[in-house]
Order: structure tokens, then C-alpha cells, then sequence
């Protein structure tokens, strides 16, 4: 039995705001349910049985959405306390969040700190950047209220970071976001690039990255942030950590550096269970913990086949001067037009300049 990390969604699909570039909204589309509602206690009881039973050494907990703070801060403390009342002598806890902030207030952040919450605050820039992708529900801009969540959860001594994540705009505006983040303090820093619809061609939409922005932004970001580190100012940045760690012969943490998928256990606020957040589809379903066991889960993942999926189409890639240290990237960023088409990566020939640029570079910091 491994140390287990459980990504629970306990509001399903449901949101506060409308992002336009919003992936789970498309997942949500793309299968027979949409929205399986609120987690309800009974199942929230059954993921924390059967999680804590199987998991060996460290459980891991992280909530994300939709929003995950809109099933109400009465169900996180009732789960902490169910997860404490459970856990094996022995058997460390850990509980991690994305959210975007906007129901967030003192109760909240005093749970996060009561609790060692690691957040994951939703930013996407200074207010006008932001304000373009991520409105919420009734069309209003959302900055002020994601930014001052970020004040609150410092003042309450939270541990977070932000995510951003990469869209057309994202990229070309990247040196100013990044000025805008460390010059408020903002020194932890995650960037993702936003994804296309399933089983439309790519680079469609206003929001839409295509390889070229993608590599002139990776370019930018790692051009600032070296510049930092040169001077003796320490910033985070998570993508360029872990090409550190892979320089040095380490092990990334970061999933989509693995040239795999990794063995992840999402699940629903019905319970279900799927291999990946960003195939939460009917085809990859893998149970459900109200009824199944994990090793009854972890048999069907074999049976759906859906790790095996992600080491095909990496046969290019094998020869790649820089396989090394892209290993061929997320599988979401390789995948064709049918659900279980895995190709080539998208942002091949902008990593591909990247790579050239930033790696002799990065080298001189190791």
C-alpha cells in the first residue's frame, strides 16, 4: 500500500465564475452527466474510509472544481475532522486546494492555517488581464476579490501559490504579469497552458495558444526569472523547477514531465473515480467509492487501459535531442481528435525553442 494523493471535486462542475477558456466545462459536456451536484456527507465518509484503509505512510486530500469552496466551509471541517477521527497511528495528512477565491474570508483562512492547507489561488495576471478571461457568473470582473484572497490568506500565515493559466493574452503580456506578481510579493508561481475543447482542432478560440505564443512566452517568463535568480531574488516557478531537477537527474513532481501518466485517483461528488482531472469522461470511468475498493479500482485501470494510452505516440520524440527534459509533455497536450488518439505534442516546436535557449542558461545555476 503507496502513500495516496486523492483530488476530490465535492461541488462536481458547479462555478462562481465563467472562465472563458474553462477545460472541466468541456469535460462536463463531453459525458452522460454533467453535474453530479454537492458531495454529500455519506460519500464524503466513504472516500475518507476508503482512502485512509488503503493508503500507506501519507493521504494526501486536495479539493478542486468547478470551485470547490462553494459546498461550504461546514463540509471542510467536517471532513478534517472525520480524516483525523480515521486516520491510522502512523498515517500523515496532508490537504491541498485550488480554488478562486472569491467566497474566501477570515473563517476560511483561519481553517486553511488551523488545518496546513497548501492553496492554490486562480490569478491570471493584473486586473484588465484577468478581468478578460475570468469573469463570474453575472459577467463581473473578479480581480479585486482573487486579489485580496491572496492578502488575507498571507495575513492568516497560509501557505499558497498562484496558478496562471496561459492563454493567447497570457503570452504576449507575460513580462508584464510577472513584474506585476513580484513586485506585490507574489513569488510562488505556476503557469498552465490553457486547453482546447476535446475533439476540436487547436487554435481555434480567441483564448487559443498556439506553439509559436507558447514558446515565445516560455522564452519571456524564463528571461525574467533568471534575470531574479542572477540577482539573488528568489522566485518560484514550477515548471522551471522541475527542468532543474531532471538536469540534476532527479525526479520531476510535475505529472506532465513524467512521459507518462502518472496513477492518480480523481473523484467525483458522486463518488466516482477516474484516472486523470482532465479525463473525467464516461470512457475512463473507474468505479466508485460508495460501492468499490481501491484495489477494486485500481483493477479496472488496467482494464480501461488509460496509462498504457500515454506512452504512445513518444516514438519521434525518443530521438529528440531534448527528450531528456520534455519526455514528450502531458498527454492532454498530445492528444488527436478521438479520445484515445495520442500523438505528438502541440507545442512540440515551441518547446523545441525553448529548450535551445533556456537550457545552457539554466545550467549555470545548477
Amino acid at each position: 500500500m503507496p502513500p495516496l494523493s486523492v483530488l476530490i471535486k465535492p461541488a462536481s462542475g458547479s462555478c462562481n465564475m465563467r472562465c472563458r477558456y474553462c477545460f472541466y466545462v468541456d469535460e462536463t459536456l463531453n459525458r452522460e452527466t454533467e453535474n453530479f451536484g454537492m458531495m454529500s456527507e455519506q460519500t464524503m465518509e466513504a472516500v475518507i474510509r476508503r482512502c485512509l484503509s488503503f493508503a500507506s505512510g501519507s493521504c494526501s486530500f486536495g479539493f478542486q472544481g468547478g470551485e470547490p469552496t462553494l459546498r461550504g466551509l461546514d463540509f471542510f471541517q467536517k471532513f478534517t475532522a472525520l480524516a483525523d477521527r480515521l486516520r491510522p497511528d502512523g498515517l500523515q495528512l496532508h490537504y491541498f486546494i485550488q480554488t478562486n477565491g472569491l467566497v474566501l474570508d477570515e473563517a476560511w483562512a483561519a481553517f486553511f492555517a488551523a488545518h496546513h492547507f497548501l492553496v492554490g489561488l486562480s490569478l491570471d495576471g493584473d486586473e484588465s488581464l484577468h478581468d478578460l478571461q475570468r469573469p463570474d457568473a453575472a459577467g463581473r470582473g473578479t480581480f479585486g476579490r482573487v486579489f485580496a484572497a491572496a492578502e488575507l490568506l498571507r495575513r492568516f500565515g497560509v501557505e499558497y501559490n498562484l496558478l496562471t493559466v496561459v492563454t493567447a493574452q497570457t503570452a504576449r503580456n507575460i513580462r508584464r504579469i510577472y513584474r506585476f506578481y513580484t513586485r506585490n510579493g507574489l513569488l510562488y508561481q505556476q503557469y498552465i497552458p490553457c486547453l482546447d475543447p476535446l475533439g476540436e482542432p487547436r487554435g481555434r478560440h480567441p483564448y487559443s495558444l498556439t506553439p509559436q505564443a507558447f514558446g515565445d512566452f516560455l522564452i519571456r517568463l524564463f528571461d525574467e526569472w533568471y534575470a531574479d535568480r542572477r540577482a539573488g531574488k528568489f522566485v518560484y516557478i514550477r515548471y522551471f523547477e522541475n527542468l532543474a531537477a531532471l538536469m540534476l537527474g532527479r525526479p520531476p513532481e510535475s505529472c506532465g514531465m513524467l512521459g507518462h501518466c502518472s496513477l492518480q485517483t480523481v473523484v467525483e461528488a458522486d463518488g466516482s473515480v477516474y484516472p486523470c482531472d482532465f479525463y473525467m469522461l464516461d470512457d475512463y470511468r473507474l468505479g466508485n467509492l460508495n460501492t468499490d475498493t481501491m484495489e477494486q479500482i485500481n483493477r479496472r485501470r488496467e482494464e480501461v487501459g488509460f496509462l498504457q494510452e500515454s506512452l504512445g505516440g513518444l516514438e519521434h520524440c525518443r530521438s529528440c535531442r531534448w527528450y531528456r527534459v520534455c519526455r514528450g509533455g502531458c498527454r492532454r497536450d498530445r492528444q488527436g481528435l478521438g479520445l484515445h488518439e495520442v500523438g505528438e505534442n502541440y507545442f512540440c516546436s515551441g518547446y523545441q525553442r525553448f529548450f535551445a535557449h533556456a537550457l545552457p542558461l539554466l545550467q549555470t545555476l545548477l
